[in-house]
Formats: structure tokens, C-alpha cells, sequence
């Protein structure tokens, strides 16, 4: 019993040592013996947690995949392939801003209508997610349009000071001021709507207090030029921020969206400085009236009249309604400088010598009612031009306004005055950025993507190419048009559809009454005139009881075309003759053939096509 009790515990000690040999040799297996196997242990133990690491970027990957960012939807309603009607739309999933919202001039073929404004279905159908209205500066092509916005959807407009103060004006006359939340911003400062940032960047134009946008989302930064020029020297002393515009540039610019109305135009647009050497040239040893007509919008022009005619001791009068309401909003908020008793009422001109007086006037576009073109053609009530004027356009024409301005020119010449226009003299600058200013915003934005905006499709084109030259990628600048929605993020840009869009005629109180169909019969109207023949019937047996009298406007003079007239009422009671032999007794038809007989005729003896509207009564 002993003997196997030592037996069984010599094997179990056997066994021990056995184990415990075997874990020496794998320490020693797997402990390094050299430096070079302790590194190359450090790296596989590196390796391991590098795959880690990895492996947890790639889980944040798929995660990020699954919750990708949004795009961020740009929408033009207007100001594409066309000047003037500016206003945009930013979407981020289910919030919106609008950058400015302006109208535009009515075409020649748009007879009687007042201005045009853009279709805001869009908004009105999402005016739920619509957070404000962000405006970049005071032309009526940017801010026009504001009450008519206001009318159908209530948002709050958020500007710098000279832009509220305008748009107060126009909300004052709309009665819409008490309803509208209007809110004044300054130059450098940044509000937050939503998941919009909205950075308001100081800017050079032709009417003070105007900013360019930085519009930040989720999606990237894109910066929205608003309309500008590079003035180096500004009347105001306030010069473009170039350096907050580098450092977006630095940080990274999604898209860029600049002004394109000079973009055919080469090298610089000239300082607004550079008009005030001219007009001292011109007021220098004058000893006649001299009139100014210009925009009524341009402050520093109006402000370099202004510090002319201190210089030469000569006090201003204002002329025209829209000239009015600027300088008085412009003066009361301190956006011009002069002596309190240098501006005196239209009526007191008469009180002063000729060589003591300055007139500022609108009408530099020679539009039909505006004050210089009624001063010209000898209308105007409390101005009279004389040969002792002196008349200076500080403007260049817009394009189709070419006609209107000469017409002006040559009556103002024939009544005797010394006209200066801008042939002659370098009286006006633009307020809009040529090629090389241009250059220079692409230089400093460094955008990934390029959108021109502000302009008809040659400039567009004109900008897309001089954004190319400045190495921006081909496939990366973006020619949109109103109404195309481009979705735009880091990973791509397209063209997703197409919203409703396009433009609303005003004519008086009317918003939108007037429409192709009205356009083209007010052109017919004005080509060819109109004929109206009146009868009456007998409406048991279809016979004529009195009449057809025929009353002509715009085709013929009447009195001189008698027998024409007595040939019309003849074709007119023949074909109702017919139409009795027929037993046709249905009074639409019987318009109808009236009609058809006495278009034939008609255009058969004079070769015209006047409207003609059969009025049948009965008895």
C-alpha cells in the first residue's frame, strides 16, 4: 500500500515538471532574443492596432454613408438670360431663404403694361419653410418687387440700412409697412436662419450699402456676389471687404454665384471718383442753369453733383418722383453730405439767377413720363428749357432705351440748350464689374464650382469663359436658368427638374391679368384697329329691325371713308340675307359668317386686318 502511494506521487511529480518545462519553452519561444526581433514584434503589435484603428474608420464610413449630408437646392425664378427680375432660392431640406426679389421694365411689344415680376408659385406652394428674405442692396431690379411678394406670402426682409429705408418707402405706398417685419443688418455681420448662416460682406456698387453674400449650410459655403463693381476708391470711403472674401476663399467655397451684366467687357470699370473731375471741368466758369439727369438710385453720383455745386455756390432743386423720395430717404439717413440750406423746392427756382442754380433730374433713360423727356418736348409745369441751359446726361442708354435718348438729345438741341451726353464726355461709370474685377473675385474665392448669374446668356457665356481662363475646371462651371433647380454638395452638382417660373405682368392695379392672349390683342389693336357692327333682330322671325351700324376706331378716319363704310354695312346685310334663305337663326353662327364675309372684303380693298366684333341684339 506504501509502496504504490510513492509510486503515484513520483508519476504525478513527473507530470508537474513536465508542464511546467513546457511553459518555460514557450516564454522562451515567444520572448525576443534580439533588438531586431523585439522591433519587429513592436511593429506587429503597431500593425494590430493600426487595423483597428482602420476598422473603426471604415465602421464611421458606413455609418457616414448611410446618413449622407443633403444637397443644398439653388432655384433662379428670375434674373437669368435677362436684366433685371433677380431673385433666387436656397433649399436645404425643408428650409428656404430668397435672395432679393425685383422686377424689370415691360418690353416694346408689351403695350400698356407697367412692369414685369416674377412667377412665385414656387414659393407660394412652400411658404411654410420659407425663413426670410435676404436683400444685397437698393435697385429696383433687386428690391422691385417686394410688395407683390408680400401680398401672397408674409416673410421677414432682412437688409442693410439704405435698403430698408427704400423698401419702407415702397411698403409705405402698398400699405404694407404695419404687416411686414423688417430687419436692419450691418455690413460684416452674420444672422443664422434655420440651418442657414447668412454672412453680409461689405461691397463696391453704384448705390451705397450694398453686400455680397456668404450663404453657409451643412452642404458648404456658397457666396452670392449680388451686383458689384471693384471701385479702389469709393466716394463713401468704404471699400470692398476684400480680405473677409480671401479668407472664405481659404476656408472653402462651394460655389460661387457673381454678377454678370459687363462680363463681354475687358480690363476695369472706372471709379465712381472719376465723374466728380468731369462735372467740376463742366461747372467750372458755367454761367448758365445747368440740369443733371441721372439715376435716381446713385447716391455717390447725386453726392458729387452736390459737393459741385457748394464749390461754385449754386443751390439744388430736385425734379421727378422717384429722384425725390431717393435724396429725402438718402439725406435723412446720412448717405450724403451737404449743408443744411443747399436743397431748395422746385417752385422757388424763379427766385434765383440761372448761374446760381443746379437741377437734378430723372429721365436719363428719356422714358416717356419722366421729367426730362416732358422738360423736353415743352410739357413740364414748373421747368422750362432755355438756350442758357446746360443739359448733362450722366448716363449711358440701357440697352433699347438707344432711341428714346436720342429723341430727347434732338429735342433738347432744337429748343437751343448745350446738351453733354456720355459721347462726348466721360460722364458716367458703371457700376457693374468688367473682366478684370472679375478675375479678381475668382482669384480671391477660389470656388469649386462657378455659377454666373445676372445676365442675358451672351454674358453668361462671356463670365463662363473668363472663369475657365482662371482655371476654374470646365465641368465645374454651371450655366443654370430660371426655374432649373441644381442640387450642389462636396461629392457632386446636377440638375435635378424644373419649377414653375417665368414672368407676371402689373398694368395698374392688375397683377397677372394680362397674359399673351391680351398682349396680342392689344398688338392687333395697334396694328390694324377695330371695327364694330352693331344690329338688331327680331328674335321671333330673324329679321333685321334696325341697324347694322358700323363704328370704326384706329382702322379708318370715318368722315373720309364714307363709302367704304356704306360697302361694309352692305356685305354685312347680304351674308344676314343668306343666313335667313338658310333658316339659320343661331345668332353665334350668324356672327360667325358676318365675320368671315366682312374679314374677305375688307382685306380685299385695303389690305388690312382690323379686329372685328359683331354685336347682335334683339327685341
Amino acid at each position: 500500500m506504501a509502496e504504490k502511494e510513492v509510486r503515484h506521487n513520483i508519476q504525478k511529480k513527473s507530470v508537474q515538471e513536465k508542464t511546467i518545462q513546457r511553459k518555460n519553452n514557450q516564454k522562451k519561444s515567444t520572448k525576443p532574443k534580439t533588438i531586431e526581433q523585439k522591433s519587429n514584434q513592436r511593429k506587429n503589435i503597431n500593425k494590430g492596432k493600426g487595423n483597428k484603428k482602420q476598422q473603426a474608420k471604415n465602421n464611421n464610413r458606413k455609418s457616414e454613408s448611410i446618413f449622407k449630408k443633403s444637397k443644398l437646392k439653388i432655384i433662379p425664378l428670375g434674373g437669368l438670360h435677362e436684366i433685371g427680375k433677380n431673385i433666387t432660392v436656397f433649399e436645404y431640406e425643408n428650409e428656404i431663404i430668397v435672395v432679393d426679389c425685383g422686377l424689370s421694365f415691360p418690353e416694346d411689344d408689351m403695350l400698356g403694361v407697367d412692369l414685369v415680376i416674377p412667377d412665385i408659385t414656387y414659393l407660394e406652394k412652400n411658404k411654410e419653410k420659407i425663413k426670410g428674405l435676404i436683400i444685397t442692396h437698393g435697385h429696383e431690379d433687386h428690391i422691385g418687387a417686394i410688395p407683390y411678394l408680400l401680398k401672397q406670402i408674409n416673410i421677414p426682409i432682412y437688409a442693410t440700412r439704405l435698403t430698408v429705408g427704400l423698401i419702407t418707402n415702397k411698403l409705405q405706398e402698398h400699405k404694407l409697412l404695419r404687416s411686414t417685419k423688417l430687419v436692419e443688418v450691418q455690413q460684416g455681420e452674420t444672422i443664422k436662419l434655420g440651418k442657414f448662416a447668412i454672412e453680409f460682406i461689405r461691397s463696391s456698387h453704384s448705390i451705397p450699402d450694398s453686400v455680397m453674400l456668404a450663404i453657409t449650410t451643412p452642404a458648404g459655403t456658397v457666396l452670392h456676389t449680388g451686383d458689384f463693381k471693384v471701385d479702389y476708391t469709393p466716394i463713401d470711403g468704404k471699400r470692398m471687404d476684400f480680405g473677409r472674401i480671401a479668407e472664405l476663399g481659404k476656408k472653402g467655397i462651394l460655389a460661387l454665384m457673381a454678377d454678370s451684366t459687363n462680363a463681354e467687357r475687358k480690363g476695369f470699370t472706372m471709379s465712381e471718383s472719376s465723374v466728380g473731375d468731369v462735372f467740376d471741368k463742366l461747372f467750372l466758369h458755367c454761367t448758365k442753369r445747368i440740369v443733371v439727369a441721372t439715376f435716381a438710385s446713385n447716391v455717390h453720383r447725386v453726392q458729387q453733383i452736390v459737393n459741385c455745386a457748394v464749390k461754385y455756390n449754386r443751390k439744388i432743386a430736385v425734379c421727378g418722383r422717384s429722384m425725390v423720395n431717393m435724396i429725402n430717404t438718402a439725406n435723412e439717413l446720412g448717405y450724403i453730405d451737404c449743408p443744411d440750406n443747399i436743397f431748395i423746392d422746385i417752385d422757388m427756382i424763379k427766385n434765383y439767377p440761372d448761374e446760381n442754380l443746379v437741377l437734378i433730374t430723372t429721365g436719363s433713360q428719356g422714358e416717356p413720363m419722366s421729367a426730362l423727356t416732358r422738360m423736353a418736348a415743352g410739357d413740364h409745369r414748373k421747368v422750362t428749357i432755355t438756350p442758357n441751359d446746360l443739359i448733362i446726361i450722366s448716363a449711358t442708354p440701357i440697352p433699347g432705351n438707344e432711341k428714346y435718348v436720342s429723341k430727347v438729345i434732338d429735342d433738347l438741341m432744337q429748343i437751343g440748350a448745350e446738351v453733354v451726353y456720355s459721347s462726348l464726355e466721360a460722364i458716367h461709370v458703371s457700376g457693374h464689374a468688367c473682366q478684370e474685377e472679375q478675375k479678381l473675385i475668382l482669384a480671391l474665392a477660389k470656388p469649386k464650382y462657378f455659377i454666373p448669374v445676372h445676365g442675358e446668356y451672351r454674358q453668361l457665356r462671356a463670365h463662363s469663359e473668363t472663369a475657365q481662363s482662371m482655371g476654374i475646371d470646365k465641368n465645374n462651371i454651371i450655366m443654370m436658368s430660371n426655374g432649373r433647380v441644381l442640387e450642389i454638395g462636396e461629392n457632386g452638382a446636377e440638375f435635378t427638374g424644373s419649377v414653375q417660373s417665368g414672368r407676371v405682368l402689373v398694368d395698374g392695379l392688375g397683377v397677372g391679368d394680362v397674359g399673351n392672349i391680351v398682349l396680342r390683342d392689344r398688338q392687333h389693336l395697334s396694328q390694324d384697329g377695330l371695327i364694330i357692327i352693331v344690329l338688331t333682330m327680331d328674335s321671333a322671325t330673324g329679321t333685321v329691325v334696325a341697324g347694322p351700324d358700323v363704328i370704326s376706331r384706329g382702322f379708318v378716319y370715318v368722315r373720309e371713308s364714307e363709302n367704304l363704310m356704306d360697302d361694309v354695312k352692305s356685305v354685312v346685310r347680304n351674308e344676314i340675307r343668306k343666313c335667313e334663305q338658310r333658316g339659320v337663326r343661331d345668332w353665334g353662327t350668324i356672327k360667325s359668317a358676318t365675320r368671315d364675309a366682312l374679314r374677305d372684303y375688307i382685306f380685299m380693298k385695303t389690305k388690312r386686318n382690323p379686329m372685328l366684333i359683331p354685336i347682335i341684339m334683339e327685341v
